[in-house]
């Protein structure tokens, strides 16, 4: 009785929910045991737009031949099927190490067209093309950050297993939660920011997420580390979540290596690992100073696979803290009920260029390229 008053508090306000243990989350390394991971048609790139509790997120990541670095996404977000809200955020990276252009606006009168592969509000669309291989992202809400921006696919896109899905619940035929990524791992791009210094050029390569959290995203998971490492030939991209001890701190890992038009491996073998952090005195939490990211799998002609990846982040670019935007007095209510303190850290060490090391088969490859680099605390994991 305790447990069933427990969780229906915990679906209404976000508070800890019982302990349910590993039994009760189905990870997708489940199903990519047997398949690693498939390739995305446009009709696996459809918004979801749950009427349930959900966060889900369109993210397009930019990093321009000039050396800057952006971000824009659109945030749909539904609270108990009672408030959907919707967002429009960008982030612009300069290479001089000045404070990072963030904006973050309210969407209105949102919108989709009827097959729900484009998403429209005032003054904001972001377009799929009929081919399905090229967004087109626009905003006009913040004139410090005008978005006029195309990424374009060059490898496929593609979800782990079979459809990307972790789902949660103590009865998986019928479950309460569910955690999806799919991602374009290696894309060009093109088009521009404006900001009031005026255009900056996005001409480079790029990455898509588009990523559904079907519950509380803390409940669902305590922290989150993401790599997105883009060379001349190859890219790499790993995103990781770490569930709440009420679903048996369950690690969940999902990556890709593609090289040019072609995904070389993808799926849940693989893993990031901080081997060096310090205490952040603001917050307690252990910020990462160096990480070893690592992929296996097998090529689609049976040649083996092992990359890895050792990631010196230097000074990070960025903090957020998640709450700030949150009432006072609700950030102590939401921290002492749920243990949450979000904060993410945001890495982008430019300077120094990361190499990825890959062996295919007998051949053995080292590459130079970016990484843009996140690691997510929410709540504890003990």
């Amino acid at each position: 009785m305790f447990n069933w008053a427990k969780q229906t508090l915990a679906n209404v306000v976000g508070t800890e929910e019982p302990i349910y243990g590993p039994s009760a989350i189905k990870s997708v390394a489940e199903d990519a045991k047997t398949t690693p991971y498939t390739e995305l048609t446009r009709d696996d790139l459809k918004w979801a737009a749950m009427d349930s509790t959900c966060v889900e997120t369109q993210t397009f990541y930019f990093m321009a031949d000039s050396g800057h670095l952006a971000f824009a996404q659109v945030i749909y977000s539904n609270v108990a099927g009672i408030r959907t809200t919707c967002q429009f955020n960008s982030k612009v990276f300069y290479t001089d190490g000045s404070k990072p252009l963030w904006s973050s606006t309210p969407l209105s009168h949102v919108e989709f067209s009827e097959d729900k592969s484009n998403f429209y509000a005032k003054d904001c669309a972001l377009e799929l093309s009929e081919d399905g291989k090229t967004y087109t992202i626009k905003s006009m809400n913040d004139p410090h950050a005008i978005v006029n921006l195309q990424i374009t696919r060059v490898a496929p896109g593609f979800v782990a297993g079979k459809d990307g899905k972790t789902l949660f619940g103590t009865d998986l035929s019928h479950p309460w939660g569910s955690m999806r990524h799919a991602f374009w791992p290696r894309c060009v791009t093109e088009g521009s920011i404006m900001t009031k210094d005026g255009p900056i050029d996005f001409k480079g390569k790029g990455f898509f997420s588009h990523a559904l959290q079907g519950m509380k995203p803390h409940h669902a998971a305590a922290r989150w580390n993401f790599i997105n490492f883009q060379g001349p030939t190859y890219s790499a991209i790993l995103m990781e979540f770490t569930t709440p001890p009420s679903y048996g701190t369950t690690v969940v890992t999902v990556g890709g290596l593609a090289k040019d038009d072609e995904i070389i491996t993808a799926g849940c073998d693989c893993s990031a690992k901080h081997l060096k952090t310090k205490q952040d005195s603001e917050n307690d939490w252990p910020e990462p100073t160096d990480i070893r990211f690592t992929w296996s799998g097998t090529t689609k002609d049976g040649k083996a696979v092992e990359a890895s990846l050792d990631c010196s982040l230097g000074d990070r670019v960025d903090r957020i803290d998640v709450m700030a935007e949150v009432p006072g007095f609700v950030k102590n209510i939401v921290a002492a009920a749920a243990g949450t303190k979000p904060y993410i850290y945001q890495f982008y060490p430019h300077n120094i260029p990361t190499e990825l090391k890959l062996k295919i088969g007998d051949q053995e490859i080292t590459e130079k390229g970016r990484v843009f680099s996140e690691a997510t605390f929410i709540s504890a994991t003990e």
